[in-house]
């Protein structure tokens, strides 16, 4: 079985595949203090809540990580644990993708983004967007041809809440969930509203100029942590496909590994 490994800045998911198909997803806090030996603990033991064993049943791993620390150790922790079967593939320059990559600085892109456009490419079609909805929120443009050819990122939407009530003296902390209306009653459901909407608001306006440079057919994909927080009041997302970055990274996978 495959285990593929999306390390973010806030969290890192692991998925489970057997062929293209998903089995188990897990997700862990990202921590640039947790051991290689703590990663081998926690992740075997997710493993052994499905009866599976990491040195016996896991064939193959692919890493997508946007933390070098972590992804040094969990690089090593693999490459022990997998005993010469496989050498964990790490999405890094020299890793084959299969998509074209249009960026001026190609070296610089995240392996999320990179794993998101192999994704949309393949299971999606060209032109279209992924909007990834995490830490921050990225955008990533595929043309017609399936190339990466750039994209935006913002603040996502917790850490634009956490930011502006750390800045702000008497603005408290709240849920972020939609209220009743957009125009807010009171300052917390200001803030809801700010938080929420907001961020929905951005994320159409985005997609829309986005879809503006890529013509017309445009697919819209989105995926990440709080995508579920502003997808129902968003108008121009076609997709929620909340393992498009795992699926991604098994792609890369069967791209090196054969």
């Amino acid at each position: 079985m495959l285990l593929a490994v999306d390390v973010g800045n806030s969290s890192t998911v692991l998925g489970l595949f057997s062929g293209e198909q998903l089995h188990h997803r897990w997700t862990l806090s990202t921590s640039v203090s947790r051991t290689s030996d703590e990663y081998t603990l926690m992740i075997a033991g997710l493993l052994g809540r499905g009866g599976l064993q990491l040195d016996a049943d896991v064939t193959g791993v692919v890493i997508g990580s946007v933390v070098p620390t972590v992804t040094e150790r969990l690089r090593a922790l693999f490459t022990r644990e997998l005993s010469g079967r496989n050498r964990p593939i790490v999405i890094e320059p020299g890793v084959r993708t299969g998509v074209v990559i249009r960026h001026d600085h190609p070296q610089d892109l995240g392996a999320d983004r990179i794993a998101n456009a192999v994704a949309v490419s393949a299971l999606y079609g060209g032109p279209a967007i992924v909007v990834d909805l995490g830490t921050a929120i990225s955008f990533d443009a595929v043309d017609a041809t399936g190339a990466f050819i750039g994209g935006a990122i913002a603040p996502g939407v917790m850490t634009a809440a956490e930011g502006l009530v750390e800045r702000a003296a008497r603005l408290p902390t709240v849920e972020p969930i939609a209220p009743a209306s957009p125009v807010g009653r009171s300052t917390t459901s200001a803030l809801q509203s700010g938080i929420v909407y907001g961020a929905a608001a951005m994320v159409d306006g985005m997609v829309s100029r986005i879809s503006l440079e890529l013509g017309q057919g445009v697919t819209t994909v989105a995926t990440g942590e709080t995508a579920g927080l502003v997808l129902e009041h968003c108008g121009t997302i076609d997709h929620h496909d909340p393992a498009l970055t795992l699926k991604g990274l098994r792609l890369v996978w069967e791209r090196n590994v054969r």
